[in-house]
């Protein structure tokens, strides 16, 4: 039996999301499960302790579901001697119009290919890091692959597996319903859920 098959079986079993990846959820079922509830009654996944200001503000834009799971790349990347902060989260249509802008009808560098409605980024969902040593951003590094095999095994998707536009700082919380579809598809259907004053 596969090692996916598994925490599959476990994941079934303890009434999680199946996915075969053992990410915050997962892990805070099992705790429950053999420990029992915590003391205030939260589920533990939302117990994932606090990380630094910058990012919590960051991470206070997503998702609540998105949430522990942003906390937990930060702590597990920090555990692998790497340092990162969340920098960019849920933007609003407004902001992802104007970044668009920026290099096409606005000064500045082309910095997104996707306008409003069309970046996962709109419905907090979505978040970018950066890597940092002592008080300098690397733009750059080798470390962006090492946090995006850490997103990976959290159940995130990691923006430097993309075949068109590779974004190795950028991690999203794919939604179950929409597994099996295609990014274009998903896209279409949170706008729809936006619209219609849905949950995403």
């Amino acid at each position: 039996m596969k090692i996916e098959e598994i925490i599959s079986a476990v994941q079934r079993s303890l009434g999680v999301k199946v996915d075969g990846r053992p990410g915050p959820e997962t892990w805070g079922a099992i705790y429950e499960r053999i420990v029992g509830p915590t003391t205030n009654g939260t589920p533990v996944a939302s117990d994932i302790a606090l990380v630094d200001s910058r990012s919590e503000k960051v991470i206070s834009t997503l998702l609540p579901e998105v949430q522990p799971i942003a906390r937990a790349l930060v702590q597990k990347a920090a555990l692998g001697g790497i340092r990162i902060k969340i920098i960019s989260g849920f933007r609003t249509y407004a902001e992802q119009n104007k970044l668009y802008a920026q290099g096409r009808t606005a000064p500045g560098n082309i910095v997104t290919n996707a306008r409003a409605g069309y970046s996962n980024h709109n419905f907090g969902i979505a978040f970018n890091i950066g890597i940092f040593e002592g008080k300098t951003y690397l733009a750059e590094s080798e470390k962006y692959k090492a946090v995006g095999a850490i997103g990976m095994d959290l159940g995130l998707e990691w923006g430097g597996n993309w075949k068109t536009i590779v974004d190795q700082p950028h991690f999203q919380l794919r939604p179950a319903w929409a597994m099996e579809m295609t990014g274009k598809k998903m896209l279409a259907e949170l706008r729809g859920r936006v619209d219609d004053g849905r949950p995403v």
